[in-house]
């Protein structure tokens, strides 16, 4: 078995809070990242997918069709969007690069997976150079 592993980038921004919450409770909870004026960050994606190489080809996917998913999947739904108000599968959830990473994962498993013995491993986004996270489904 082998993992390769494709990155991309986009721009988003969002704001942490909840409705319910004071603005108070909020900035006491989620400080700057409350700010009612948003913020943004330049998001770091890297997939990785596993299965056996075909030796017909030499791939275990081919890198342009995989960018192609991540593309059509994620980036033209993330990328210079408001992450609360403008993605659809963020609707109704926190905006944590928690959960966006999820959602992600969750975007690109189908799609991902429709190339016969091709499995995706995992999604890790980076919000900032030293804050990622990682999801490996579940």
């Amino acid at each position: 078995m082998v993992h390769v592993t494709r990155r991309e980038h986009f721009n988003a921004a969002h704001r942490m809070y909840r409705e319910e919450w004071s603005a108070e409770q909020n900035e006491a909870v989620f400080g700057k990242c409350a700010n009612p004026n948003w913020h943004g960050h330049n998001y770091n994606l890297f997939v990785t997918v596993k299965g056996d190489i075909s030796y017909e080809s030499g791939y275990l996917i081919d890198l342009k069709l995989l960018k192609v998913i991540i593309q059509e999947y994620v980036i033209e739904k993330l990328d210079h969007k408001n992450l609360n108000l403008d993605v659809d599968f963020m609707k109704g959830k926190m905006a944590t690069t928690e959960l966006l990473c999820v959602e992600i994962f969750n975007q690109l498993k189908a799609p991902v997976e429709a190339n016969k013995g091709v499995y995706l491993h995992s999604v890790r986004l980076y919000e900032t150079e030293n804050n990622s996270a990682e999801y490996f489904g579940g």
